[in-house]
């Protein structure tokens, strides 16, 4: 009884997740006056998928959301979060935010963003943990502005850099720039987690 309860909970998260996304999404393309069609054109994503995002039905890939938000000049986590308290400088285990992306369209799956750094209008910084199930990766390759640094927590993970892979396991660490082509994937047999910078904020 107590995991169909949290099992229903999680469902209603989620649903509400891709409610709060496609008001939001549908908010900021209209405030930057575009069409539908000439943000799915400009984001190189198709329409009908996007019209679902929008409709609360989906939720987008991590890839696809790093594109929109570059056409709309927003950050990723405007659309999912609520603002931080400006005076907030300390985020408590098990208070800080979480983005869930959908696990079963799309090409990420598996994969969770734990906030550290809540959103906030002035921060140079972004960081997130990374959680990756077992065989969860960000898809396609992502390129956009800025600079990372991550550090494997746990897991062992693939990443790949303008089509060169490192292998990397927890403790290992890395730093490149976000221009260059990226993408990770869980390759163990345990899920993963990264805790990942990047500046200036795109999440």
């Amino acid at each position: 009884m107590k995991r169909e309860k949290r099992q229903g909970s999680q469902r209603d998260s989620l649903s509400d997740t891709k409610k709060s996304l496609g008001v939001r999404l549908r908010l900021a393309r209209q405030m930057k006056g575009l069409t539908l069609k000439e943000l799915a054109e400009s984001s190189e994503c198709s329409q009908s998928l996007l019209s679902k995002v929008e409709n609360g039905k989906v939720l987008p890939s991590l890839p696809m959301i790093h594109r929109v938000v570059q056409v709309l000049e927003t950050n990723i986590s405007w659309l999912f979060d609520e603002p931080a308290d400006n005076e907030s400088v300390i985020f408590r285990k098990g208070t800080r935010p979480f983005i869930t992306l959908d696990r079963h369209k799309g090409t990420s799956r598996g994969l969770m963003l734990e906030r550290i750094i809540p959103y906030k209008d002035g921060h140079l910084l972004q960081c997130n943990i990374h959680h990756l199930e077992v065989g969860g990766q960000s898809g396609e390759t992502i390129t956009h502005e800025g600079e990372e640094v991550g550090y494997v927590l746990t897991g062992i993970v693939e990443l790949t850099l303008n089509g060169d892979t490192f292998r990397l396991e927890a403790g290992d660490g890395f730093c490149f720039r976000s221009s260059i082509p990226h993408s990770y994937r869980n390759i163990g047999n345990d899920a993963a987690s990264i805790l990942w910078v990047c500046t200036p904020p795109t999440f």
